[in-house]
């Protein structure tokens, strides 16, 4: 989905048609269109022969990109785990793992990278009425195997405003809420975690439209992705505009909310009160 993306506005940067690209790999204007959507696996001789006809001579820039073709042709961890995940769901997953710095805001509950093993277990068992226990059990897995990108030795910035909505909604009996609340207040610690609470006290906020979620990447030539997820697809959105207005929401977010250290003390409040 990446690669499909540079590939689009190298093409578009040069004026040159979906149907002329085609051309040029003895493909249609639709195998360009699928390929620019992240749809299709990539051919190393056709991200090449694109590169050149879009005057792309650099050599870094081509391995790079490359590069970056044939580790979208191999199969992530995640997809051992597509048996229980929804089919917009793995891109997620493997855009998450290729970030840098993921920002999000959440009103629901607790963020998938944030919750205890007891409190995913509440969240999935409510989500999806009738799974069967070895369903539930699978879809903690995966998210508990997910959790260990946020701790390991290339771990990403993670910068997160909770509503405080999704602190008092229970998932789980009172026991489970309390180990939540301080497995909060554990991880806000972690050098690359940044965690706010946006309180009930101050209102109306520009995080109206719901929760999203904004990956940024480490070559300065791929574009952020935000995503937004409904109750039967998700979105992926990276122009520019579209881009710019949620990080103008969540930096707003970040400006109104308590710093760190005060949503710490109110989530330690909120555990007093559990």
């Amino acid at each position: 989905m990446l690669l499909g993306s540079h590939l689009r506005r190298l093409r578009e940067a040069r004026g040159i048609t979906r149907e002329a690209a085609g051309y040029s790999i003895r493909a249609s204007e639709s195998k360009i269109s699928r390929m620019e959507l992240g749809r299709v696996s990539f051919k190393t001789r056709d991200v090449e022969d694109l590169l050149t006809l879009y005057g792309i001579n650099d050599e870094a820039e081509r391995t790079s990109l490359v590069s970056l073709a044939k580790e979208a042709n191999v199969a992530g961890w995640w997809h051992s785990y597509s048996d229980v995940l929804p089919s917009w769901f793995p891109t997620y997953v493997g855009l998450e793992g290729a970030a840098h710095l993921i920002r999000v805001y959440e009103v629901q509950f607790v963020h998938g990278l944030l919750q205890t093993e007891a409190y995913a277990h509440a969240v999935v068992r409510r989500g999806i009425k009738g799974a069967s226990a070895a369903d539930v059990d699978r879809r903690v897995a995966l998210r508990l195997e997910r959790q260990k990108y946020l701790v390991s030795e290339n771990a990403p910035e993670f910068h997160i405003v909770l509503d405080e909505a999704a602190l008092r909604r229970p998932y789980g009996d009172r026991e489970v809420m309390r180990g939540q609340l301080q497995h909060l207040i554990e991880v806000s610690e972690q050098p690359n975690v940044r965690l706010q609470v946006m309180p009930f006290s101050f209102g109306g906020h520009s995080g109206e439209s719901g929760s999203f979620t904004i990956l940024s990447f480490p070559e300065s030539d791929l574009s952020d992705v935000v995503y937004l997820e409904q109750l039967t697809s998700a979105l992926y959105l990276d122009k520019r505009e579209d881009v710019t207005q949620y990080e103008s929401a969540l930096k707003q977010l970040q400006q109104d909310s308590p710093g760190p250290s005060e949503s710490r003390d109110l989530l330690r409040g909120l555990l007093q009160l559990s």
